[in-house]
């Protein structure tokens, strides 16, 4: 569909009147454009591919079209009727938080399968009858494999961040799941970037996709500004220091779950309000540092890429890059956690002497032009650009390591593995090596 007749109202579109209302109530009226680009063909049951940077309203754009075509139907126990998959927890329970409202007005039941949660709750949910599941792909795995799911009634099926869905970890597990669902049912694969790693699932599942990709590329929005921040090894933990006591919250890339942890622990020392997130975590952890940073009890989470993709935080303007990503994806990934839906905000990476020659490579396939200033702790554009100011010394109590009463409630409880990234070992360029995924660390 051409931009000049994509439609301007929600109302122009064909969606079912409960839907409608309920748009309005949550006070949603015109779509974001790859809400409007792509809903006139999956409504229409086509197969669909959409690409549009995080944050532009992807979630709706598969969710009411879902919800739309599977409204009126009853699913049998452990049958749903339509799937999502995505790559990570947090992601799969803020896509369930965002469409909850929109399934209740068509009277649709949801239910979350992800990892770190009993196993034993997920599987009375599908038993009661769940027409949409929103799930990552371990443990639904897990979950066919009891017995307590069948894909053979699921009609429509999305893949959310399908670039990474479609990378050398995840993918055995995706065409396993996706083998299992009906050939003659509606696909749909939504991501900030569609690369030739989507393109293997496309050519294997879909059918004829229709292909919508709305956005410029990242360098090219303008509410967005990228900074490389040139700094030496000695001045590296006093620069993130004083950027992280700025006044208001930041989230900070870290390459390896134990450097997450010991970046927080230096931070809390110096009288910031600091907690990591990464897979090695309890979903209660994970879960309670979120919510505190959502709520400003925290102003810094110190984050893994399990944090990158889908995690969304109203008013944040600024990312910190203290590790640089591996590659352009991972960049864009970690910087569109700021200057969500056309508000303003800042990417900073650090980079060390060594580092400079490939976050030029870097940036230059992410079509980005950065700003580059050689700073040092206390220089007045290091303050002027990331807001930063000189911590206080007097220590804050970190958040202790297993809350009581958490953890997981499945029979069979087994030490995390923890999540295995890009960062776990160096990859040769251009290729990330291969990783186990597995329900534990999804």
């Amino acid at each position: 569909m051409s931009a000049d007749v994509r439609p301007a109202t929600f109302a122009a579109l064909d969606l079912p009147s409960p839907l409608l209302k309920a748009l309005t109530r949550q006070g949603v009226t015109e779509p974001f454009p790859i809400q409007a680009a792509t809903l006139p063909d999956a409504l229409q049951g086509r197969d669909v591919l959409g690409r549009g940077r995080t944050g532009s309203g992807k979630t709706l754009a598969f969710g009411l079209a879902m919800l739309a075509r599977t409204a009126g139907r009853r699913a049998e126990p452990g049958r749903p009727l339509a799937l999502v998959l995505v790559p990570t927890r947090e992601l799969a329970q803020q896509v369930t938080e965002a469409l909850t409202p929109y399934a209740e007005a068509v009277r649709l039941r949801l239910a979350t399968v992800v990892g770190g949660l009993s196993v034993n709750r997920q599987a009375s949910a599908l038993r009661r009858g769940a027409e949409i599941v929103v799930a990552t792909p371990g443990r639904l795995t897990d979950l066919i494999e009891r017995g307590d799911c069948r894909l053979g009634r699921v009609a429509v099926t999305v893949l959310d961040e399908a670039d990474q869905m479609a990378d050398m970890g995840f993918l055995p597990q995706v065409t396993r799941l996706l083998d299992q669902v009906p050939g003659d049912g509606q696909r749909m694969l939504f991501s900030a970037t569609l690369d030739r790693d989507v393109d293997r699932l496309v050519r294997r599942f879909l059918h004829a996709p229709v292909t919508h990709s709305v956005d410029p590329p990242a360098g090219a929005v303008t509410t967005m500004e990228h900074h490389l921040l040139h700094v030496t090894e000695d001045d590296k933990h006093d620069t993130t220091a004083s950027i992280a006591a700025r006044d208001g919250r930041v989230i900070m890339f870290v390459g390896k779950k134990h450097a997450a942890d010991r970046l927080t622990r230096k931070l809390t020392a110096r009288g910031v309000q600091a907690a990591a997130l990464h897979g090695g975590k309890s979903q209660s952890q994970r879960n309670r540092a979120l919510e505190g940073f959502r709520s400003g009890t925290l102003t810094v989470l110190v984050a893994t890429n399990v944090a990158a993709r889908g995690i969304h935080v109203d008013d944040l303007d600024l990312v910190v890059n203290v590790d640089p990503p591996a590659d352009h994806k991972d960049y864009l990934h970690r910087g569109g956690r700021t200057a969500r839906a056309g508000q303003s905000g800042t990417v900073v990476t650090l980079v060390l002497p060594e580092q400079r020659r490939d976050m030029d490579r870097l940036m230059t396939a992410a079509g980005i032009r950065p700003r580059t200033t050689r700073i040092r702790p206390g220089d007045a554009e290091l303050a002027r650009i990331t807001g930063a100011r000189t911590p206080s010394a007097a220590p804050v109590a970190a958040a202790p390591a297993k809350p009581s009463g958490s953890g997981n409630t499945s029979p069979r409880k087994r030490k995390p593995r923890g999540e295995r990234t890009r960062h776990s070992a160096p990859a040769p360029r251009g290729r990330a090596p291969r990783r186990k995924v597995s329900s534990q660390n999804t």
